[in-house]
């Protein structure tokens, strides 16, 4: 048994409509520079994580957000909380003796990364149902999970499921990023998870290959539609530089991505989501939170890091301009 203790931060949720989130922060080392680790490359220490990369994307846009999970006691344990909360981000952390989790990432050239994880017995897949705090989902406007922390292990899985069935019971929207990771579990155990999570959620999000996981079709339309058969409201398919398509209350939206030079794609769906769902519990029409959505994304791809380059909401019209300085 573990000997955490539950940590809120010096601030309690926000009374305005916020959006609360569940899941693992990791510590990330990565290489600033192209080439091999294995030459003795310097690393830079950062954190990263789905759930956290939108609860930041949200905060900065002046949302109000809190976001739930195991911390380490250790070092980046404080580390994760103080970057969480300098970022405006409520946090209700249980501490716990395991390590902090963390991922590797490498740029092996200039347009490719690949990343290894180290989360064998850490702190982020010790969550259980136990943390999560009933009347903090049950009075959120949002609730937003991912597939990612119910593929860290039973614990997880079963924490997000409590999430989920507090938020639907109380009718707080649910949206869930699919969010597939291979490194983490097969397709099969994704889908078989992640069916009865989808059914309760009223708003997803997946890529094309990830809607696939759970439903047929072929182009965005039809993979929306397949995703919308199966309970929820509400579908958004990321197409990446091809922007997005959205199935909102039965219309179709399309969402052309902001042209930009790419100079790191991670963190690219999270951002998407972000800008997304800051503009739903601001409460702003589909067309609003599509536009918010591509421009967080397009700022997450012309930056490096997972959200370090997001922007502030005075910032969004930086990418309306044609110059390259704005005098």
């Amino acid at each position: 048994m573990s000997s955490s203790t539950q940590e809120p931060s010096p601030s309690s949720p926000s009374p305005r409509p916020y959006l609360v989130t569940v899941g693992e922060v990791l510590g990330v080392l990565s290489a600033p520079e192209p080439g091999p680790l294995g030459l003795g490359s310097a690393l830079r220490l950062g954190i990263a994580g789905a759930e956290s990369n939108v609860a930041v994307g949200v905060s900065r846009l002046g949302g109000a957000v809190t976001w739930i999970g195991r911390v380490s006691e250790d070092d980046l344990g404080e580390v994760i909380l103080r970057e969480l909360r300098a970022e405006g981000v409520t946090t209700l952390a249980v501490r716990d003796p395991a390590p902090t989790s963390l991922l590797l990432k490498e740029r092996r050239t200039a347009t490719h990364s690949r990343v290894t994880y180290y989360r064998t017995g850490t702190a982020g897949g010790r969550l259980s149902p136990r943390d999560i705090p009933e009347d903090v989902i049950a009075g959120a406007a949002v609730l937003h999970v991912t597939g990612i922390t119910p593929a860290l292990g039973d614990g997880p899985a079963e924490a997000v499921r409590r999430a989920v069935d507090i938020a639907a019971d109380a009718g707080v929207t649910v949206s869930l990023d699919i969010n597939f990771r291979s490194l983490l579990w097969s397709e099969e155990e994704a889908t078989a998870v992640l069916l009865p999570l989808l059914a309760r959620s009223d708003l997803v999000f997946a890529g094309p290959h990830e809607a696939r996981l759970v439903t047929g079709g072929q182009d965005a339309l039809g993979l929306a539609k397949g995703i919308c058969a199966l309970g929820p409201r509400d579908a958004v398919i990321k197409l990446g530089a091809e922007g997005a398509l959205a199935l909102l209350d039965g219309q179709q939206y399309r969402q052309p991505a902001i042209p930009v030079r790419v100079e790191d794609s991670v963190g690219a769906g999270d951002a998407f989501v972000a800008g997304y769902l800051a503009e739903l519990i601001a409460g702003e029409p589909p067309e609003r939170r599509l536009k918010t959505a591509a421009l967080l994304g397009a700022f997450a791809v012309s930056t490096t890091g997972d959200w370090e380059g997001l922007p502030r909401r005075a910032e969004l019209a930086l990418l309306d301009h044609h110059d390259d300085v704005v005098r």
